[in-house]
């Protein structure tokens, strides 16, 4: 799970242009939106597209269940993990 989560912590910054914040910057438990990361609906959208054309998972823009997926990294990790899916080059 590791792995993972510094995967995804790579793909946040990459896909989201953070270049002021390193991977070991990024708490997997912190919240990603407001506080945390601050990040907002635009960098949702970003993050949901980055991690459908990366691992091949589908989210729903507007449930709840996928707001509690972004709500940290380990989250999002988890999701992708629970999804099976392996990473896309």
């Amino acid at each position: 799970m590791q792995v993972l989560e510094d995967e995804i912590k790579e793909l946040i910054i990459s896909s989201l242009s953070l270049e002021d914040v390193a991977p070991a910057d990024i708490d997997p438990t912190a919240p990603l939106f407001v506080e945390g990361l601050g990040l907002d609906s635009i960098d949702a959208l970003e993050l949901g597209l980055a991690l459908q054309k990366r691992y091949g998972v589908s989210l729903s823009a507007d449930s709840q269940e996928t707001r509690r997926h972004f709500s940290s990294v380990r989250a999002l990790a988890e999701f992708v993990a629970s999804q099976g899916q392996e990473p896309s080059l």
